[in-house]
């Protein structure tokens, strides 16, 4: 028999953070080694619970949400995220641009794969989270990766970015907060972004999941709130700022003038409408969710888990010779740069392998978000204190005599 090949459109799409390094990582564990784990941003595993209100709602739902809901969801979560949106000065969303998803995975590929032809480009940021490139990739498109400028906090590069636009490109991705670098805009590259969008025709899609985890007293401002009347595509949800990211609750708002872009609504309506909803029980626990919308507060401030956490991991990093890293003002990822030089990488994948087998532990390496270069890799701070101080310790006994062969 001839043997079953994958799909030669998965020829170009990686996600390694569930990848051959995770693999690995497995088949340790299966073998009854134990492996601390950096690498996905999970809070469950590392004991953050959802506030008991949000159980009691999921709870409470269960008998009510046994059929299925309105393709784009159920009246009430999207009436909730419609004044969520205008808590955020995100204007012009009522109910109908509203659509709830399982998760806003789902809806990254729902959202490209009702805007790409065959070879159409969009402007997806390097690092990214992976999911954005694989989608792109997947509804047709050509990913083309601008510059955020490590030197400059890893904000965008305006210039890069303008000098990637072409008449086939369609649209520009945010990722405001940052995964994996834990950067927040300013506005006023955000006011960059929204005038070559303007300029350029393109459709502009912010990926915000992180809006509610932003620390040291700054504001998180939505690019939609800036664009004022012109259309975005603004995705979030109830992952990580409620610790439920095995429920699966996320959303889509369209906001801005619509009326350019009818044709694409029309698109994901149609799409929307095939996959007949997202998840019911989970929709159901949206309101209660965001008149919570401050439960994540706790964590974040000093003395709170995450906060305390990201000190740990930098002041770690500090004080190892040859790393350093942008501090993270949001998210609970951090970007380390390895000095290419003193440890001869040549391949971070490798790298992450040679780390996992002798300190047992379990990060993300760099190109897995697109980066060009082989000295970043991704630390995800979740992990208790008295696991993050034992995790830096074997990072600085690990890169003390690591070089790369």
């Amino acid at each position: 028999m001839n043997p079953v090949e994958k799909s030669n459109k998965l020829d170009n799409v990686c996600y390694d953070i569930r990848g051959p390094v995770m693999d690995e990582a497995n088949r340790m564990c299966a073998q009854g080694k134990e492996v601390l784990k950096l690498n996905i941003g999970n809070p469950a595993p590392f004991g953050f619970r959802a506030p008991d209100e949000i159980i009691d709602e999921m709870q409470k739902n269960l008998v009510v949400s046994e059929g299925y809901s309105d393709s784009k969801g159920i009246i009430s979560a999207r009436e909730a995220i419609v004044e969520y949106d205008r808590s955020k000065n995100i204007p012009n969303v009522t109910v109908d641009d509203v659509y709830t998803g399982n998760g806003v995975s789902e809806l990254i590929t729902l959202s490209m794969n009702g805007l790409l032809n065959d070879g159409d480009e969009m402007l997806v940021p390097a690092p990214d989270y992976p999911l954005w490139t694989a989608s792109v990739t997947l509804s047709g498109g050509k990913a083309v990766h601008y510059v955020c400028d490590e030197k400059s906090n890893w904000y965008p590069d305006i210039e890069d970015i303008r000098s990637k636009i072409n008449p086939r490109t369609k649209g520009i991705v945010i990722i405001n907060p940052n995964n994996p670098t834990g950067a927040l805009y300013p506005d006023d590259i955000l006011k960059q972004i929204v005038d070559l969008a303007k300029e350029n025709n393109m459709l502009i899609f912010a990926d915000e999941i992180y809006d509610r985890l932003v620390m040291d007293g700054k504001k998180h401002t939505s690019i939609a709130t800036v664009a004022g009347d012109y259309p975005v595509v603004t995705f979030n949800g109830l992952s990580k700022s409620h610790l439920i990211a095995g429920f699966r609750a996320g959303w889509m708002s369209i906001s801005g003038d619509k009326s350019w872009i009818k044709g694409y609504i029309e698109g994901v309506n149609l799409l929307s409408s095939m996959r007949l909803c997202s998840n019911v029980q989970a929709q159901s626990i949206i309101p209660k969710a965001l008149e919570l919308v401050h439960s994540s507060d706790e964590m974040i401030a000093p003395g709170g888990r995450i906060y305390e956490q990201r000190k740990i991991i930098c002041d770690a990093i500090d004080d190892i010779p040859g790393l350093e890293a942008v501090k993270p003002e949001a998210a609970f990822y951090i970007f380390p740069k390895m000095d290419i030089k003193k440890f001869n990488i040549k391949d971070d994948e490798r790298f992450a392998l040679d780390l996992l087998k002798e300190k047992h532990v379990l990060i993300t390496h760099g190109r897995g978000f697109h980066m060009d270069s082989p000295d970043h890799f991704r630390i995800v701070f979740l992990p208790e204190a008295k696991v993050l101080t034992e995790c830096m310790a074997r990072f600085k006994e690990f890169f003390a005599s690591y070089i790369q062969e």
